[in-house]
């Protein structure tokens, strides 16, 4: 589709269309959240950002005094951000989301699968509660995961990683159930203005085309990856959905999606690692299609082992990404014993 850029547009005998300030609606926008909706089998709503995203749903839909049960181990920058939403009144407490989620809750907050511990949630236990639930769904997207087909509210997505793809969009996503949830979130980012730009909307429109043939891709070098990386005698554990978990094996469809972990013996045995490679990117963020791979004790401090490492697969050739990781792992001292 052709790029509209406008930010007005004419009334139409004196009213206001579908389209009048960018602010609420544009074309690459609403062509955008119409595929997506399809897509994950609801209505979508874009904004500037996944964190954009998130805001959006609790100033959005929660009143002071209610309460997030949050997935543990889940992405590192929701539980800061609900901190800082404490002055709003919303409190949040963090649970196994392998199992029932803490009766009070008014909101259920999942990660399917979670980054970068790539835990999976109880579904159908958290559809149970008597709360919403909303699903970050980022890793699996929705060619491998539908979470509104399985009792979910809500569906988040940080657009910026698997939808859009290439690494050079800044977007976030919520997909409703209801049409309800659908109009008080979008009447509120009119209000409070995060909705995505033309140009956002657009690559993320190029993005989805090549989805299905992206996560699929992946989603097979991934697995790969994580049985070799398994039978290394320098890698002390490994994380993938893909390696037995029987929730993930339940819900995900066609695949485990791209991204991993694993452990090496150190911190300083991990920084080895990720400046030794040499196809793979020493970068944060994760879903394009260029594989890249981090350290995130770096920014998640003690939450995570000094050892970890996450790995988003890209699109290279499988064989060469393990050449890759094993003459990085050639660099890095091995440990006598292995956490199995």
């Amino acid at each position: 589709m052709a790029l509209d850029r406008s930010t007005i547009w004419p009334y139409v005998d004196g009213a206001a269309g579908e389209l009048y300030y960018s602010r609420y609606d544009h074309p690459a926008g609403l062509t955008a959240e119409r595929a997506l909706g399809k897509l994950d089998g609801g209505r979508a709503l874009l904004y500037s950002s996944g964190a954009a995203a998130s805001t959006a749903l609790v100033l959005g839909l929660l009143e002071p005094g209610q309460t997030i049960a949050l997935a543990g181990g889940g992405y590192y920058g929701t539980p800061l951000l609900l901190a800082e939403l404490r002055r709003f009144g919303v409190e949040h407490v963090e649970f196994d989301q392998a199992g029932r989620p803490p009766e009070g809750a008014d909101l259920i907050w999942l990660e399917a699968p979670s980054n970068p511990f790539l835990t999976f949630p109880d579904l159908p236990a958290a559809a149970e509660h008597p709360a919403r639930v909303v699903v970050d769904a980022t890793a699996s997207t929705p060619v491998l995961l539908r979470p509104l087909e399985h009792g979910a509210d809500l569906v988040l997505h940080s657009a910026t990683k698997y939808l859009g793809g290439h690494s050079d969009v800044l977007l976030g996503a919520l997909v409703c159930r209801s049409d309800a949830d659908w109009e008080q979130l979008k009447r509120v980012r009119g209000l409070t203005g995060p909705i995505a730009g033309p140009d956002a909307a657009w690559l993320m429109l190029r993005g989805l085309k090549t989805l299905e043939l992206r996560v699929l891709r992946q989603s097979e070098t991934a697995l790969e990856l994580a049985h070799r990386l398994d039978a290394h005698p320098g890698v002390e554990l490994v994380r993938y959905p893909g390696l037995g978990n029987p929730l993930a094996a339940r819900f995900m469809q066609g695949g485990f999606g791209g991204l991993l972990s694993f452990d090496v013996a150190s911190g300083d045995a991990a920084r080895t690692l990720e400046t030794s490679t040499r196809v793979i990117k020493n970068a944060t963020s994760l879903g394009g299609v260029e594989s890249s791979i981090e350290s995130r004790h770096r920014w998640e401090g003690d939450r995570v082992p000094e050892g970890l490492l996450r790995l988003s697969a890209g699109l290279e050739d499988v064989d060469e990404l393990w050449a890759d990781l094993e003459q990085a792992l050639a660099r890095v001292p091995e440990r006598s014993e292995r956490r199995d």
